[in-house]
Protein backbone atom coordinates (compact mmCIF):
# COMPACT_ATOMS: atom_id res chain seq x y z
CA UNK A 1 0.00 0.00 0.00
CA UNK A 2 1.90 3.42 -1.13
CA UNK A 3 1.01 6.46 1.19
CA UNK A 4 1.82 10.22 0.04
CA UNK A 5 3.52 12.25 2.20
CA UNK A 6 3.53 12.54 6.20
CA UNK A 7 1.57 15.53 7.14
CA UNK A 8 0.15 16.03 3.84
CA UNK A 9 -3.42 16.06 3.18
CA UNK A 10 -4.33 13.93 0.29
CA UNK A 11 -7.16 15.64 -2.44
CA UNK A 12 -10.13 13.73 -0.90
CA UNK A 13 -9.43 14.99 3.06
CA UNK A 14 -9.33 18.74 1.28
CA UNK A 15 -12.17 18.49 -0.69
CA UNK A 16 -14.36 16.71 2.04
CA UNK A 17 -12.79 19.95 4.51
CA UNK A 18 -13.98 22.59 2.09
CA UNK A 19 -17.67 20.76 1.78
CA UNK A 20 -17.84 20.35 5.74
CA UNK A 21 -16.63 23.90 5.96
CA UNK A 22 -19.57 25.22 3.55
CA UNK A 23 -21.79 23.03 5.25
CA UNK A 24 -21.23 24.90 8.50
CA UNK A 25 -21.42 28.20 6.99
CA UNK A 26 -24.71 27.10 6.04
CA UNK A 27 -25.68 25.85 8.82
CA UNK A 28 -24.28 29.29 10.87
CA UNK A 29 -26.25 31.16 8.43
CA UNK A 30 -29.68 29.73 8.66
CA UNK A 31 -29.56 31.17 12.35
CA UNK A 32 -31.30 28.13 14.11
CA UNK A 33 -28.47 27.72 17.11
CA UNK A 34 -30.04 28.08 20.55
CA UNK A 35 -26.74 28.93 22.78
CA UNK A 36 -27.25 31.92 23.63
CA UNK A 37 -23.56 32.17 23.13
CA UNK A 38 -23.28 31.51 19.33
CA UNK A 39 -27.04 32.75 19.10
CA UNK A 40 -26.03 36.51 17.48
CA UNK A 41 -22.45 36.06 16.90
CA UNK A 42 -21.15 36.41 13.72
CA UNK A 43 -18.88 33.59 12.73
CA UNK A 44 -16.20 32.87 10.54
CA UNK A 45 -14.75 29.12 9.41
CA UNK A 46 -11.53 29.55 8.11
CA UNK A 47 -10.15 26.30 7.29
CA UNK A 48 -12.16 22.53 7.88
CA UNK A 49 -8.84 19.92 8.75
CA UNK A 50 -9.94 15.80 8.27
CA UNK A 51 -8.09 13.15 9.45
CA UNK A 52 -7.00 11.04 6.78
CA UNK A 53 -9.69 8.02 8.15
CA UNK A 54 -12.17 11.13 7.76
CA UNK A 55 -13.77 10.41 11.31
CA UNK A 56 -12.55 13.42 12.95
CA UNK A 57 -12.21 16.93 11.28
CA UNK A 58 -11.06 20.26 13.32
CA UNK A 59 -12.86 23.52 12.21
CA UNK A 60 -10.99 27.02 12.67
CA UNK A 61 -13.17 29.70 13.73
CA UNK A 62 -12.80 33.20 14.26
CA UNK A 63 -15.32 35.79 15.45
CA UNK A 64 -15.87 38.27 12.17
CA UNK A 65 -14.65 41.42 13.48
CA UNK A 66 -12.29 40.70 16.11
CA UNK A 67 -12.84 39.59 19.52
CA UNK A 68 -12.67 36.62 21.85
CA UNK A 69 -11.62 33.58 19.56
CA UNK A 70 -11.19 30.98 22.26
CA UNK A 71 -14.65 31.65 23.88
CA UNK A 72 -15.98 31.41 20.71
CA UNK A 73 -14.59 27.84 20.15
CA UNK A 74 -15.38 26.53 23.64
CA UNK A 75 -19.09 27.54 22.68
CA UNK A 76 -19.32 25.60 19.04
CA UNK A 77 -17.34 22.81 21.48
CA UNK A 78 -20.39 23.12 23.27
CA UNK A 79 -22.56 22.48 20.21
CA UNK A 80 -20.78 20.43 18.24
CA UNK A 81 -23.13 17.68 18.35
CA UNK A 82 -25.87 20.19 16.90
CA UNK A 83 -23.44 20.34 14.39
CA UNK A 84 -22.44 17.22 13.08
CA UNK A 85 -26.43 15.91 13.34
CA UNK A 86 -26.90 19.24 10.63
CA UNK A 87 -23.61 18.34 8.84
CA UNK A 88 -25.27 14.59 8.28
CA UNK A 89 -28.69 16.34 6.49
CA UNK A 90 -25.97 18.71 4.83
CA UNK A 91 -23.59 15.90 3.64
CA UNK A 92 -23.30 12.98 1.43
CA UNK A 93 -21.18 11.54 3.16
CA UNK A 94 -21.10 7.78 5.03
CA UNK A 95 -19.74 8.69 7.95
CA UNK A 96 -20.24 12.30 9.23
CA UNK A 97 -16.76 12.67 11.07
CA UNK A 98 -16.73 14.02 14.78
CA UNK A 99 -16.25 17.67 14.62
CA UNK A 100 -13.93 19.51 17.01
CA UNK A 101 -13.71 23.67 17.33
CA UNK A 102 -10.34 25.45 17.60
CA UNK A 103 -9.21 29.23 17.23
CA UNK A 104 -7.77 30.26 14.70
CA UNK A 105 -4.76 31.79 15.53
CA UNK A 106 -3.25 32.50 12.00
CA UNK A 107 -4.45 36.07 11.96
CA UNK A 108 -2.21 37.00 15.55
CA UNK A 109 0.46 34.87 14.13
CA UNK A 110 0.56 36.86 10.53
CA UNK A 111 0.24 40.32 12.62
CA UNK A 112 2.83 38.66 15.17
CA UNK A 113 5.36 38.31 12.04
CA UNK A 114 4.29 41.71 10.41
CA UNK A 115 5.42 43.59 13.51
CA UNK A 116 8.64 41.73 13.68
CA UNK A 117 9.35 42.38 10.10
CA UNK A 118 8.54 46.34 10.83
CA UNK A 119 11.04 46.43 13.78
CA UNK A 120 13.60 44.76 11.86
CA UNK A 121 13.41 47.37 8.86
CA UNK A 122 16.12 49.80 8.93
CA UNK A 123 15.03 53.21 9.99
CA UNK A 124 15.88 54.73 6.77
CA UNK A 125 13.55 52.16 5.11
CA UNK A 126 10.96 52.75 7.66
CA UNK A 127 10.74 56.27 6.48
CA UNK A 128 10.35 55.53 3.14
CA UNK A 129 7.52 53.13 3.33
CA UNK A 130 5.81 55.60 5.63
CA UNK A 131 6.00 58.52 3.28
CA UNK A 132 4.72 56.26 0.27
CA UNK A 133 1.43 55.47 2.19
Amino acid sequence: MTRGRAGAPNQRQLRVGEEIRHALVRILARGELRDPALAHANITVTEVRVSPDLKHATAFVTPFGGGDAGALAKACRHAAGFFRSQLGHELALRHVPAITFEPDRSFDNAQRIDTLLQAARPPAEADDAESDA
